[in-house]
């Protein structure tokens, strides 16, 4: 239980800064309000934005029960999660983020967020390059190597009917 309380307090901080403020901030730089009315654009950003952030909650719930640890660097999950969105793609917690932002961008039709999306997409890219995937590595070893030959880190395979 203690898990789940210290996941949901790492990824409020996260989704806070990352994914509420600092957008928040880039619109109101930029000047852009809320639409007056809701139209189609409305409505699929807040699907996607919505699907992007089911998406991370998964990630979170995946990490907790199954990984027993956090999303955090500094507190990790002790087991290999590569179930739930992790048995896709390498990682889910990223996308689902970067398409919960992505969400916000169509609905604000905002060309200053879709930037912040790229830029949140390279540090992600980077940081997965240069910290997570060389700690896991060390970690769980040739179990992470062996998911690394079969998970694809950013697009799923796309596996034909044979």
């Amino acid at each position: 239980m203690f898990v789940a309380f210290r996941a949901i307090t790492y990824a409020t901080c996260f989704i806070g800064f990352l994914l509420i403020y600092l957008p928040a901030r880039v619109l109101s730089w930029s000047g852009i309000r809320r639409p007056a009315a809701i139209h189609a654009t409305q409505i699929v950003g807040m699907i996607v934005g919505c699907a992007g952030a089911a998406l991370a909650l998964w990630c979170v719930v995946a990490f907790v029960w199954i990984g027993k640890g956090t999303p955090a660097p500094f507190d990790p999950p002790r087991r290999l999660v590569i179930r739930g969105p992790y048995q896709f793609v390498r990682n889910p917690m990223y996308i689902g983020a970067a398409l919960a932002v992505l969400g916000a961008a169509i609905f604000y039709q905002s060309m200053p967020l879709l930037a912040y999306i790229c830029i949140f997409i390279l540090i992600a890219h980077l940081f997965v390059v240069f910290y997570e995937e060389p700690t896991l590595r060390r970690t769980f070893g040739t179990d992470y190597e062996a998911y690394c030959h079969h998970v694809r880190r950013w697009l799923p395979r796309v596996r034909s009917a044979a």
